[in-house]
């Protein structure tokens, strides 16, 4: 038979009893309970009081608590997490300190506590450390707004139509300002290249875009040019590509997705036209309202300015050194060098393109100020000008 176990109030119950009976005197009975006198007095005096609730255990909670939180400070942090279901501690407290500055709000640990004891925080899953999954050292550092735009295509999804939407995220790497966020019914050149009009017309042009690999950023042939790319160069904007399946190396941009994806997919709106309505009600309260904590808890449209380049109404023809061979390339790709034809890529279909002769035979072709290819006309070859075929960066024989 197992034991039975006998709770800490039950022991005080018999303990009085074998008091108040005269089984044992009040030094005996503390002696055998292994209590103090003056705790048995004690235990005596409540069940004389109260019975047998005097022994139960009182709580130690003081009648007053002179650093308890305000219950008006409480409401409105309660009031703003549930305005702001995702927003974490540190991003309240910067909004309330906006909201209500003369106010003594307390430590984001204290409204963790708060949020905590108000059944508004679940426990979610802790992500593992993956090592090596850091961003590379930056080819060129954002020191002001527009110097280094991020562009990308989120994972597309399906609207409750049963449609495809992809949306294309812009954002400028120094202020986190997004500058677009639209969803498109397929990630093609047309439709990417016309809302890069509209971004272009209402915030200038960058020095940089970093981008991926994919279309339609980049393509398949020579130095990955895509029609896409050939117009930024031609609009005088560098191309700085990330390496092949590496996305963390464009680390804050796919951080972004996530909050993008957590707070206006789950679920999905309708149909992608009233999701593009959610992206752009989230997106303003993305770059006007919500804190950022790579910006010390201050909303990206504080500190984003628009761009002193404006967007062309034509695209500026290339102005090569003189120096430099100018050739026309074809319809179907190609430039004539002496009595050969090279094939250097159909996306340059139409463009004049400039050639460096930097040894015998041996030229390095240029769009714009950007070097594409290595024509040599000793073994009648084409070769892209760069080892990784992201990098087509502006170098010093162009400038």
């Amino acid at each position: 038979m197992p034991w039975e176990a006998v709770s800490i109030v039950e022991q005080r119950v018999q303990l009085v009893l074998d008091c108040l009976a005269g089984r044992f005197t009040v030094t005996e009975a503390c002696e055998r309970y292994g209590i103090s006198r003056k705790t048995g007095y004690k235990w005596i005096e409540r069940f004389k009081k109260n019975g047998r609730a005097g022994l139960e255990d009182e709580s130690r909670r003081p009648d007053l608590s002179p650093n308890e939180t305000p219950g008006k400070v409480v409401t409105a942090i309660v009031e703003l997490r549930e305005k702001h279901p995702t927003w974490g501690a540190k991003k309240l407290l910067a909004k309330l300190k906006k909201n209500a500055p003369k106010t003594d709000w307390p430590a984001p640990s204290t409204i963790a506590l708060i949020l905590k004891r108000q059944g508004l925080v679940t426990q979610g899953r802790r992500r593992r450390h993956r090592p090596g999954s850091h961003e590379r050292p930056e080819v060129v550092v954002a020191t002001h707004s527009n110097v280094v735009w991020t562009v990308d295509f989120k994972g597309h999804f399906r609207t409750q139509d049963g449609r495809y939407c992809y949306p294309l995220t812009v954002m400028d790497r120094y202020s986190r300002y997004l500058l677009e966020c639209h969803g498109l019914v397929r990630p093609t050149y047309e439709a990417t290249a016309r809302c890069f009009r509209g971004v272009f017309d209402q915030y200038g042009l960058p020095d940089v875009l970093r981008s991926d690999n994919g279309t339609p950023f980049c393509g398949p042939g020579l130095a990955g040019l895509s029609r896409l790319a050939v117009w930024w160069i031609r609009l005088g904007i560098r191309l700085d590509r990330i390496h092949p399946a590496s996305p963390q190396e464009n680390g804050s941009h796919e951080r972004f997705h996530r909050t993008l994806k957590r707070e206006t997919t789950r679920p999905p709106a309708r149909t992608c036209r009233q999701q593009n309505a959610r992206f752009g009600r989230w997106g303003y309260e993305y770059n006007y309202e919500r804190p950022h904590e790579a910006l010390g808890q201050i909303p990206p449209g504080e500190i984003y300015e628009p761009s002193t380049r404006p967007y062309p109404s034509q695209l500026p023809d290339p102005d090569y050194p003189g120096h430099f061979e100018a050739r026309h390339v074809g319809s179907n790709g190609t430039l004539s060098l002496g009595a050969t034809v090279y094939f250097l890529s159909e996306t340059l279909e139409g463009q004049d393109v400039g050639l460096e002769e930097i040894d015998d035979g041996l030229w390095t072709v240029y769009l714009v100020d950007v070097p594409i290819a290595r024509i040599n006309e000793r073994t009648k070859t084409v070769e892209p000008a760069h080892e990784r075929r992201g990098d087509l960066s502006v170098t010093d024989s162009a400038a």
